[in-house]
């Protein structure tokens, strides 16, 4: 999720400078909601299409199931499927933006030029690119936009992404804050997709306490897998924070109206910020220069004498400890004041 969010805003840079460029999509099915509407059924190039504004055609790459079972026939069938699809899009140029050896050997199924990062995710992902880029940018978002340009040699500025409307979703999202009016909403995502990023529960649920008492609404975003973690601060706030398990269509719609998103490294603070939501980011091992809020009003809270590391380690990582939820409650407060007076 976090690396589509990241691409997204060069996507949209690209297809503002050359809205008549075909421009596809090599996806995982579960993040095609990030890219295309449910109604969506393709993109007429001479205007911006709410239900799948940036790209033409979704490709999809069920990655993960395939790796679940790499010889079954199944699996050489639709990957066989996906390499016809590529070849016959007769594309002249692919780009990397994962810098994973997977991605890379997916867009490589193209047979067309292929560009990605000098210096990769993963530097094995360097042999299988036509064209390497060396990226100057701290942030990947800025890395991104350097692999753009490469493509025509734009000088693209940096642009707020394009995310598709979807209509149900979006009345979903009103109907469910309708009977709160006035109250600021925020949203909380205590989970992480390594415990080493995970700040402990218990802070979470101080915080939300402190929102609660300040009168604004909280709710609390249960990704796959995580409706434990969110129903420890439910209780802990005897049920005056709502817990959620939305869609990503849902989730995108809410997040479109919520008035702050509080989180760790994670794809839901990624689209708070693609949104133009404030956010306060809850950091350790990862670093924020490269992966931290970018192109909103954000607080990072994270201690000097953590370091980047992607180990996945399942305690939470030392410096991440030393944030205390007095910390977060200070952050929340100003850029709530912020919003307010803005």
């Amino acid at each position: 999720m976090g690396d589509i969010l990241h691409a997204l805003p060069a996507v949209t840079a690209l297809r503002m400078q050359h809205p008549y460029w075909v421009i596809d999509w090599v996806v995982e099915p579960k993040w095609s909601a990030l890219l295309a509407a449910r109604e969506a059924h393709g993109r007429d190039t001479a205007s911006v299409q709410p239900l799948q504004p940036v790209i033409d055609k979704l490709h999809f790459a069920p990655a993960k199931e395939w790796g679940k079972s790499p010889l079954a026939g199944r699996t050489r069938r639709e990957v066989l499927a996906l390499r016809r699809a590529l070849r016959e899009g007769d594309y002249d140029t692919a780009i990397d933006f994962q810098g994973a050896v997977r991605s890379a050997a997916f867009a490589r199924m193209a047979g067309s030029r292929l560009i990605g990062e000098t210096v990769p995710r993963e530097w094995l992902a360097r042999w299988l690119f036509t064209e390497k880029i060396a990226t100057r940018g701290a942030h990947v978002i800025e890395q991104d936009f350097e692999l753009a340009a490469a493509v025509a040699g734009d000088a693209l500025q940096p642009v707020r992404p394009w995310l598709p409307f979807d209509e149900k979703a979006e009345a979903w999202a009103c109907h469910l804050l309708a009977s709160t009016p006035g109250r600021p909403t925020v949203l909380i995502n205590p989970g992480a997709g390594w415990g080493a990023k995970r700040w402990p529960i218990e802070r979470y649920a101080a915080v939300a306490q402190g929102l609660v008492a300040r009168g604004c609404r909280v709710l609390v975003n249960a990704g796959p897998g995580e409706e434990s973690i969110a129903d420890v601060l439910v209780k802990a706030t005897l049920g005056a924070a709502a817990p959620l398990a939305p869609s990503l269509e849902n989730l995108i719609a809410l997040t479109r109206r919520v008035a702050l998103v509080i989180a760790g490294d994670t794809g839901p603070l990624h689209l708070a910020c693609a949104l133009g939501k404030p956010v306060v980011g809850i950091y350790g091992p990862t670093d924020p220069s490269r992966n931290g809020p970018f192109g909103t009003r954000s607080r990072v809270l994270r201690h000097p004498a953590s370091r980047r590391d992607h180990s996945r380690r399942q305690a939470p990582e030392a410096g991440l400890l030393t944030i205390q939820p007095e910390e977060v409650l200070a952050a929340t407060k100003e850029l709530l004041h912020d919003e307010a007076t803005a």
